[in-house]
C-alpha cells in the first residue's frame, strides 16, 4: 500500500510541516473563541490554566497522532491498522481512524460554508469597506446572507474551489506552496492588524481584558473551558495531524515540532484577540457575540474607524487563510484514505472528496433558512453535524487514540519515534497519555452530550 498522499510523500522541509499543521489548528472558531473565553474567565489566569491543559493533555495526544502516522506511513485508518498489527495487536483499531476522517468529513461540510461567509465578507470588504454600517444594518446584512441560498451556494463553492486545487496540485506542489505563502501572510497581517490597534485605541482595554489575571473567576468550570479549549483548538482527533504525520521524514522531531505547534497555535489566538477586541471595547460592541462577531458586530466598528476599509480587507484576507488552511487539512486526510483505499489518483480523490463536500454542504446552507424547522431531535442538520462531530467523535476519538498510544502499542514502538525526548521527558509523555488525557477526554466527552 502507497504511502499517504502517494509514494514516499514527505514534506521537504519542517518549515513546510510547521506551517501547514499550524494552519490546519488556527481555525475561524479559535480566532474569536479563544480570546473570548480568555477574557471571560480570567484573563492571565485562565491563559495559564490553558496552558497547563495545553501541555497536559493538548501536546502529549498531538505527538500520538504524529507518531502513528508517521510509523504507519498511511492514511489515518491504515496507518492504526498497521502500528496495531506491528505491536501484534487487532488491526480492528483501525475504526478509530475512521472516525477522525468521519468527524473531518462532518465538521468540512458544515465549515466550507462558514469560510464561505468569510469570503464573501472579504468581498463585501473591498467593494464597500462598510461604509455607513450601522448595528442594524449589519445585523440585516447577516440575515440576507443567511437567507440568499445561490449566494451562499456560490462562495461556498468558491472556498471548496481553492481548497480542492490545493489539494489536487499535490503535498509539494499544493499544500507546501499554499501554506508556505499563506501562513507567513497570516502572522504578518495579523501583526499589522494588531499594531493598528496598538495607536487606533482600545488596545489598552483588550490587553487588561485578555491578560490581567482575575482569580476570582478560576474555579471549576473554567479548569473545564480550559481542558475543552486545549483540546479542541489544537485540531487533533480529526485526522488532519496523524495525515500530516505519515508525511514527517525521521529526521524531523515529533517533540519540538508539537511544542511550536502548540504555542504558535497559543499566540495566533491571542494575537487576534489583540486585533478583534480593542474595536470592540473602543465602540461600545458586545465581546460575547461569539461567531456573529465577525459577521455582525465587526462591520460597525469598520465602518467607524480611521482606515476602516484597508482594516476590513485585511482582516477577512486573514481570516480567509485561516480557514482555507484549516480546510485543507480536513480535506487532504480523507482524500488521502480515498487514494488508498481505492487506489485512484490524488486528481480522481481530490475532486471526488471536494465534489461530494459541495453537494453536502447545499443541505447545511439550506438549513439557515427553507429546512430550518426540520430537526432532529431538536436540532437542525447543522446542529445535529456540529453536535455529533464536537460532542461525540472528537472527544470519543481522542480518548481511544490515546489509548491506543498508551496502552497498545509497544513502548520500544513509541521509545523509537520520540526520541529526541531524554528518558524523564518519555516517562513523563507515557504517563500522561496513560493516565491523564483519556480521562480528562472523558470529562469532555461527558460534560458535550449532558448539556
Amino acid at each position: 500500500m502507497a504511502a499517504a498522499g502517494g509514494a514516499n510523500a514527505h514534506w521537504s522541509s519542517r518549515f513546510a510541516f510547521l506551517m501547514a499543521s499550524v494552519g490546519f489548528a488556527v481555525g475561524l472558531g479559535n480566532i474569536w473563541r479563544f480570546p473570548y473565553v480568555t477574557g471571560e474567565n480570567g484573563g492571565a489566569a485562565f491563559v495559564i490554566i490553558y496552558l497547563a491543559c495545553a501541555f497536559g493533555i493538548g501536546v502529549p495526544i498531538l505527538m500520538a497522532e504524529l507518531m502513528i502516522g508517521r510509523r504507519g506511513q498511511a492514511s489515518p485508518p491504515i496507518a492504526m491498522a498497521n502500528v496495531a498489527a506491528q505491536s501484534g495487536k487487532s488491526t480492528q483499531w483501525k475504526w478509530v481512524g475512521g472516525m477522525g476522517l468521519l468527524a473531518a468529513y462532518t465538521i468540512e461540510i458544515v465549515y466550507a460554508v462558514v469560510v464561505g461567509w468569510v469570503l464573501w465578507y472579504l468581498f463585501k470588504a473591498i467593494t464597500t469597506g462598510f461604509v455607513g454600517v450601522d448595528a442594524v444594518s449589519a445585523s440585516a446584512d447577516f440575515s440576507a446572507v443567511l437567507s440568499d441560498n445561490i449566494g451562499m451556494l456560490f462562495w461556498t463553492l468558491m472556498g471548496l474551489a481553492i481548497t480542492g486545487l490545493i489539494i489536487y496540485s499535490g503535498l509539494k506542489d499544493g499544500i507546501e506552496r499554499a501554506v508556505s505563502v499563506m501562513m507567513p501572510l497570516m502572522f504578518v497581517l495579523l501583526l499589522g492588524l494588531a499594531g493598528y490597534n496598538a495607536v487606533a485605541g482600545g488596545f489598552t482595554e483588550a490587553v487588561t481584558w485578555l491578560f490581567t489575571p482575575d482569580f476570582s473567576k478560576v474555579g471549576p468550570n473554567t479548569v473545564l473551558a480550559a481542558i475543552g479549549q486545549a483540546f479542541f483548538s489544537i485540531g487533533v482527533a480529526m485526522g488532519g495531524m496523524m495525515t500530516y504525520g505519515s508525511y514527517l521524514p525521521r529526521s524531523i522531531s515529533i517533540t519540538q515540532s508539537v511544542l511550536i505547534i502548540v504555542i504558535a497555535d497559543t499566540f495566533v489566538a491571542l494575537l487576534a484577540g489583540l486585533v478583534i477586541f480593542p474595536a470592540v471595547f473602543k465602540y461600545g460592541l458586545d465581546p460575547a457575540a461569539g461567531a456573529g462577531l465577525i459577521f455582525q458586530t465587526l462591520p460597525v466598528a469598520f465602518a467607524q474607524m480611521p482606515g476602516g476599509w484597508a482594516f476590513s480587507v485585511l482582516f477577512f484576507v486573514m481570516l480567509s487563510v485561516a480557514g482555507i488552511t484549516s480546510m485543507v487539512g480536513l480535506v487532504e486526510c480523507v482524500n488521502a484514505w480515498i487514494e488508498e483505499r481505492f487506489d485512484i489518483p490524488r486528481h480522481k480523490s481530490a475532486l471526488l472528496v471536494v465534489g461530494s463536500v459541495a453537494v453536502f454542504s447545499i443541505l447545511s446552507i439550506l438549513s439557515y433558512n427553507v429546512f430550518s424547522e426540520f430537526s432532529f431531535g431538536g436540532r437542525n442538520f447543522n446542529d445535529t453535524m456540529d453536535y455529533f462531530s464536537n460532542q461525540v467523535l472528537l472527544p470519543v476519538g481522542g480518548m481511544l487514540i490515546a489509548i491506543f498510544a498508551g496502552w497498545i502499542i509497544r513502548k520500544e514502538y513509541s521509545r523509537d519515534e520520540l526520541t529526541t525526548l531524554n528518558a524523564l521527558g518519555f516517562q513523563v509523555w507515557h504517563f500522561l497519555i496513560r493516565f491523564v488525557v483519556p480521562p480528562a477526554l472523558l470529562i469532555i466527552f461527558v460534560r458535550g452530550i449532558s448539556e
